[in-house]
């Protein structure tokens, strides 16, 4: 078959041989593996590509109802397909996929469904869905240590979160015109965004209401509308059970949840109706995401409203990392309905962007990727001014501030920035204005955080490949084709002050990529999984799969080809890392072929679209099975505390704390070179906010016989108090980093309660 990828290779022949100067951008374009003159496509030697294990999956179906989500006793019916036709009147009961997965305290996974009730269509999702959808269940999954599967599965207790039990109150374009007494799903999880609170429990918020807008009742069928909702809820691994939070004050459909320094939880954008965003009782709402920033409080379970200043028009999900001086960043990432987009002022979502909590204000720091600082010109507040909800106090505001500034900022960085556009590395500097603002589908990683000479933290880095470009000149936030193009931007902070960003481009991935799972590696590298060749929301189900994984050195700053998976999974797939240095990969749930039935085109070339792929597997990477990898034994006096009745508290620490490792007998430890602090992955839709790896350099490690001691960082918003695992690495003779297995703890900023569990270490 003559694929896309072909066409662009006899595209770049001629483009490259014409053009020399610009491989770099043609790697951008097309991928480094279709560019005959690049220079940086790589692959990996085949014992060096790591390996993926054979898939597994779930034996059990279940039927839906009310009473048998709330039935933990519940009998699955064991089969080995992914769907049976158990349900009433035949309808199909299904395994779920794991389009949203969290890796718990303890090391278990909870995972849960995305567009649950797809394979029941008649029609057509755009008719179907809003009677057809089915609250998406969830799994807790456990995998034995040095396991390639899982050993069990539970059904929490509600399976489906227990949401919205008696319905939801819809936003109504015309009163009367919706299904809503017969449509099946008032409180789904898909589209939730989810964290770790400092207790260990995983938070939800947002999520699906489906419906028909106009719908019948009686018929059954109507235009599908998903509404956002305004549901919080959270997972207690000791109980595997659900529990109702406060709801937040605006509806969510695709929010960004992040954690605070101080442990409360900050909300922004989503969408309350997403493919009628039209509010007759608040027409400032309407055509745009939702602009109004939220605080969540755990310890009083109330939801509070920021400031004017805390609104921001942002895209969905928007890839947001907390830097560490506790300021949120907003990476210029996210996803977005492309090529044609949902919201009008979507052109300022190419803007990258500080939110500083303390006094609830944004401050625009350049547009993405491209050496235009706003701060140097006297333009931190343009989004705002630009926003018709805080377009007068801001623009007040901003007048302020630069005619205070002595000297006055903008003719001389005007010409500081011209100067820098045009100066440096010719071909740099196109392939920067190419790949420059927002990113679509695709992650945002947070590089390593290393501390300065002083032990401060101050500097935080973060990699972005792959995905689909802004069309700018249409005001479109993507187009439709993947793109290779990777970049890393910096945040320099200094105190409560941002004083530097920088963007740099990097090599360009082999593939070009959309919507692939990155995963930092605990040896500094950066691995990505999965996607597709172009946009899977646009057109679902003709998009062809990317099973090659592929690896970023961060000393080199160029990607390589590493093992190939065995199963294709392009929207809603998902990646984590596991307590051994492992990578869970699972997911794969898309829309219906071109918005119809699951068609599936796989005999084609083509990605699957027969439905959801409930199996995940094991990628293994080359250190795993070095023979010279170090051995952690774990925390001095044990990795888990005996608390009665056969179970046991994991081991709690607090910031400052200096805490002992032990190593095995004959370690080397002149060769231990770093020990590294890694947040427990909780993601979905290639977003993780609170994801991090900390880095305790050797000069700071303290070492005695096999014991090595380290003190955690004291930065509050370096280290926000959740689930870590620790990691120690030695060098090797190449220089390259060898970590060892993890050890997990509850990082604490005060004294507090432990998370109890009866499975704190596996054995």
């Amino acid at each position: 078959m003559f694929k896309l990828n072909k066409l662009s290779a006899v595209i770049a022949i001629g483009l490259g041989t014409a053009l020399p100067v610009q491989a770099g951008l043609l790697d951008d374009l097309i991928g480094a593996k279709f560019n005959p003159v690049s220079t940086s496509k790589g692959a990996a030697a085949e014992n060096q590509k790591g390996t993926f294990s054979k898939p597994f999956a779930e034996p059990f179906v279940y039927e839906r109802s009310v009473a048998d989500d709330n039935n933990a006793d519940l009998k699955g019916f064991r089969t080995d397909n992914k769907c049976e036709g158990i349900g009433k009147n035949g309808k199909l009961r299904c395994k779920p996929a794991a389009g949203t997965i969290s890796m718990l305290p303890n090391g278990d996974f909870l995972y849960f469904n995305a567009l649950e009730g797809t394979e029941d269509f008649e029609f057509s999702i755009l008719v179907d869905f809003g009677q057809k959808a089915i609250n998406d269940q969830t799994r807790m999954m456990r995998i034995p240590e040095g396991a390639n599967a899982a050993d069990l599965w539970t059904r929490p207790t509600d399976v489906d979160s227990g949401a919205n039990p008696n319905g939801y109150e819809i936003t109504e374009l015309i009163p009367g015109l919706t299904n809503k007494e017969t449509n099946s799903a008032d409180g789904a999880l898909f589209c939730a965004d989810v964290a770790m609170l400092a207790d260990g429990r995983i938070m939800a918020v947002g999520g699906t209401a489906y419906y028909s807008e106009p719908g019948s009742n009686l018929i059954g069928y109507g235009l599908t509308e998903l509404e956002g909702l305004k549901n919080s809820r959270a997972y207690n691994a000791n109980t595997n059970t659900w529990s109702q939070l406060a709801n937040m004050n605006f509806g969510r459909w695709y929010p960004a949840l992040i954690t605070l320094p101080d442990s409360k939880m900050f909300v922004a954008s989503g969408v309350t109706k997403l493919l009628k965003p039209i509010y007759p009782q608040a027409p400032e709402q309407s055509g745009r995401n939702v602009p109004q920033t939220e605080t969540y409080d755990p310890v009083t379970n109330k939801w509070t409203v920021n400031a004017e200043t805390a609104q921001r028009s942002l895209p969905l999900y928007p890839r947001l990392h907390l830097l560490p001086n506790g300021h949120v960043y907003y990476n210029a990432g996210g996803q977005a309905f492309n090529p044609f987009g949902q919201s009008y002022d979507q052109p300022l979502w190419n803007i990258a962007a500080t939110y500083n909590p303390a006094n609830q204000t944004w401050s625009d720091l350049a547009y993405a990727g491209f050496p235009l600082k706003f701060s140097d010109a006297g333009l931190e507040s343009l989004t705002q001014i630009l926003n018709p909800q805080t377009a007068p106090n801001a623009a007040i505001s901003a007048l302020t501030k630069t005619l205070m500034s002595a000297p006055m900022k903008s003719p001389q960085a005007l010409q500081k920035l011209l100067s820098t556009v045009t100066t440096g590395n010719p071909e740099q500097m196109v392939q920067k204005v190419v790949g420059s603002g927002m990113r679509g589908s695709t992650f945002s990683i947070m590089m390593p955080l290393r501390p300065n000479a002083q032990g401060q933290y101050k500097e935080a880095s973060f990699l972005t490949a792959g995905g689909v470009l802004p069309l700018v000149g249409l005001t479109s936030p993507g187009g439709y084709v993947a793109v290779a193009a990777s970049r890393i931007d910096t945040v320099k902070t200094e105190g409560d002050k941002i004083v530097d960003y920088q963007s740099e481009v990097t090599g360009s991935l082999n593939e070009t990529r959309w919507y692939g799972s990155g995963v930092l590696m605990p040896d500094d590298s950066v691995m990505v999984f999965s996607g597709g060749d172009r946009d899977g929301v646009a057109a679902p189900g003709v998009e062809f799969p990317r099973k090659t994984a592929e690896r970023f050195d961060p000393v080199t700053k160029k990607w390589t080809q590493m093992a190939v998976a065995n199963n294709p999974r392009t929207y809603h797939n998902t990646a984590l890392l596991m307590q051994d240095g492992r990578v869970l990969i699972g997911g794969h749930a898309p829309i219906s072929t071109l918005y119809l039935k699951n068609i599936n085109l796989a005999a084609f070339g083509f990605s699957p679209n027969d439905g959801r792929d409930p199996s995940f597997e094991i990628y293994t990477p080359p250190y795993v099975t070095n023979p010279n990898r170090p051995q952690l034994i774990g925390f001095a006096g044990g990795n888990a505390t005996p608390v009665g009745n056969g179970k046991t508290m994991m081991r709690e620490f607090r910031k400052g704390q200096q805490v002992t490792l032990e190593m095995a007998p004959g370690t080397d430890m002149s060769k231990i070179d770093s020990v590294t602090l890694v947040r427990h992955t909780v993601t979905t839709h290639l977003t993780d906010a609170d994801q991090r790896t900390v880095v305790i350099p050797k000069g700071q490690l303290p070492m005695s016989g096999q014991s090595v001691r380290f003190t955690i960082p004291d930065q509050a918003a370096v280290v926000p108090q959740g689930a870590y695992m620790t990691f120690v690495r030695t060098k090797q003779a190449d220089n390259s980093l060898l970590p060892s297995k993890s050890v997990s703890f509850m990082l604490k900023h005060g004294n507090g309660q432990g998370v109890m569990t009866a499975n704190a270490q596996k054995k």
